[in-house]
């Protein structure tokens, strides 16, 4: 996986390491168990502080996404049982507003929205893990 860091973007650096990860997991390009580089080496490549690497990794197992084995490396965790229901519908909506929000802002009309976001679902991975929690 390449990874790319953008400075001037306002975004924190850990963030965008952070959403990168979440998105190659999400798009299927990072698999369960897959190792990632150290923090070393991915703060080499990046030329960037390893301490950096070190709290998007830590922030990502925190959230479950990653786990690490201790003089093994970083891995991808498998898909976690998802939260309850009402908790994910509330998350996923709050989301959706802001690109809403952010539509409206940009001029979108609704038929150009809706096939812009038809578009990008296909690059997804779509596997569901167990049955949703009520």
């Amino acid at each position: 996986m390449e990874f790319t860091i953008t400075p001037t973007t306002g975004i924190p650096i850990y963030q965008q390491v952070t959403d990168q990860i979440c998105a190659a997991v999400a798009r299927g390009h990072l698999k369960p168990d897959e190792r990632l580089p150290s923090v070393r080496e991915l703060s080499q490549v990046l030329v960037i502080n390893p301490n950096t690497v070190a709290r998007a990794y830590t922030e990502l197992e925190r959230e479950g996404v990653l786990y690490s084995r201790p003089g093994m490396g970083v891995f991808v965790a498998a898909l976690r049982a998802p939260m309850p229901k009402k908790a994910r519908r509330e998350r996923i909506l709050s989301a959706l507003d802001r690109l809403l929000v952010e539509a409206v802002r940009l001029g979108f009309g609704t038929d150009e929205l809706i096939e812009l976001i038809e578009e990008r679902v296909k690059q997804f991975q779509w596997n569901q893990p167990a049955a949703p929690v009520s």
